[in-house]
């Protein structure tokens, strides 16, 4: 059924679907805000405790991202499967750390390192179904919350995460990435500093050929496939977070109602039926119906502003996260790389678009982008994600990106869904502030307050 992509439960019929999708969208109009999280500065932490649960490819990846930063430790380490933890305790040992408290081999193992005294914060890099109810219990338990994207898969669970962070004055920060990539970050400092005049439009998309390896093998089972059943934008955050900043959304903006629309399925059903003709395991996979190929979903802001935002993993395209921003003065596009600015009929030339960077690098990024390139991390920008969190906790500052931002973002996907099921009709955001994003302030890009957090030193290449 289309519509069970709304909810958090999937035996609801379209009757209740419709009314729950609505109630979420009508509580953004009525509720008043507990507290606002958005420029919200915790109690400082000098050093970082943490917790990691999920620790397989991607949570391997951010624990040894996480130990080339001087001011943390590693308390506790959560997977399902032992030998994920006591891998990430040999990272650990390679660092010169103590070992972190273990637990393994229960699917809510995550519950007893939530309730961990000597943690601060939880990191989260699980499937999907897991990133809000842990990120949920974890702030309940007082820790602040990292959760990979998307850190919510249903209105409900944008809501559940929203309040639970404002009642117990807990961040809860999305990890998107794609918001420090260097050509993202550099352009919107260059929209705080007004080069672009007032931005209007923003295009962003996460087009990625996936196929091949959608279906995973017998020996190697597969995630991605069972997220693409149904038709709207299951991924929308690396695409619209960088997009959103540049836009001032929920700081100045909000996203007010949006539209979506897809294809048809013209390759994903049809790759798992050729896989299965070959083998059984695949048979299942076979059986079942995909989402449409393409996905182009187009916001409106209360400002009357447009962006748009494209989803395709199917299709024979070059990796695309569009990054398009119009102003009134100068625009800016990000692929086919090296990304380029314009202010009028022509982009600039290549010596003026390093001028450019020079000038217009933001603070954080010029500290800390040797480093991070060495250390990596999708090039760098997840390790500069990392350490502009950890300076951020350990100095009482704001997060960059905070639990409104995670919902908003994340509520493209169950809306898009409502929306390609109702022959594209609109349908409103809702405003998760409560209001607040009217007097809200932008993203701050500079290191004022802190920039202390040292990093291990890196071996010279």
């Amino acid at each position: 059924m289309a519509l069970t992509g709304f909810t958090s439960c999937s035996s609801v019929d379209k009757s209740e679907a419709e009314a729950i999708v609505r109630e979420c969208v009508e509580k953004g109009k009525n509720r008043k805000q507990l507290f606002n999280m958005c420029g919200y500065a915790a109690d400082p932490i000098p050093v970082v405790r943490i917790g990691y649960v999920g620790i397989g490819s991607r949570g391997s990846w951010a624990v040894t991202r996480i130990l080339n930063i001087k001011e943390i430790e590693v308390r506790g380490l959560c997977d399902l499967r032992e030998e994920a933890v006591k891998k990430n305790q040999e990272t650990l040992k390679k660092f010169n750390k103590h070992p972190a408290k273990e637990y393994f081999g229960d699917e809510y193992a995550w519950k007893k390192l939530c309730e961990q005294e000597d943690i601060d914060l939880i990191y989260i890099a699980t499937p999907w179904k897991w990133h809000t109810p842990i990120a949920v219990y974890a702030m309940e338990c007082g820790k602040h919350v990292a959760v990979e994207v998307p850190a919510a898969k249903t209105l409900e669970e944008c809501w559940q995460l929203v309040e639970t962070s404002e009642r117990t004055k807990k961040h809860c920060m999305q990890l998107e990435n794609c918001c420090y990539d260097f050509f993202e970050i550099l352009t919107v400092n260059m929209v705080q500093k007004g080069l672009f005049g007032e931005v209007i439009h923003g295009e962003g998309a996460y087009i990625h050929e996936l196929l091949s390896g959608m279906f995973g093998e017998p020996e190697w089972p597969a995630w991605r496939w069972d997220e693409n059943h149904k038709s709207g934008n299951p991924y929308p955050t690396h695409g619209l977070g960088p997009v959103c900043w540049a836009m001032d959304i929920n700081r100045g903006d909000k996203m007010e109602y949006l539209t979506s629309i897809s294809t048809d399925d013209f390759m994903m059903e049809a790759k798992a039926k050729e896989l299965a003709a070959k083998n059984d395991y695949y048979k299942p996979m076979a059986a079942m119906k995909y989402r449409g190929n393409m996905n182009t979903t187009t916001v409106r802001t209360a400002k009357g502003k447009t962006i748009m935002i494209q989803h395709d993993v199917s299709t024979p395209h070059p990796y695309d996260r569009l990054h398009v921003l119009t102003g009134t003065k100068g625009s800016c596009r990000k692929y086919p790389e090296p990304g380029k600015v314009a202010f009028g009929h022509d982009y600039i030339s290549q010596e003026k678009m390093t001028e450019l960077e020079e000038q217009y690098t933001p603070e954080v990024v010029k500290h800390i982008s040797e480093v991070a390139k060495i250390i990596g991390g999708h090039g760098g920008m997840d390790f500069i994600m990392d350490w502009r969190m950890i300076d951020c906790l350990r100095n009482g500052l704001p997060l960059d990106m905070d639990v409104y931002d995670a919902a908003a973002w994340c509520s493209i996907t169950p809306l898009s869904y409502w929306s390609v099921a109702n022959r594209s009709n609109s349908i409103d955001v809702p405003d998760f502030t409560g209001g607040s994003w009217k007097k809200n302030r932008p993203v701050d890009l500079s290191l004022r307050g802190g920039g202390n957090t040292n990093v291990v030193e890196q071996p010279k290449s």
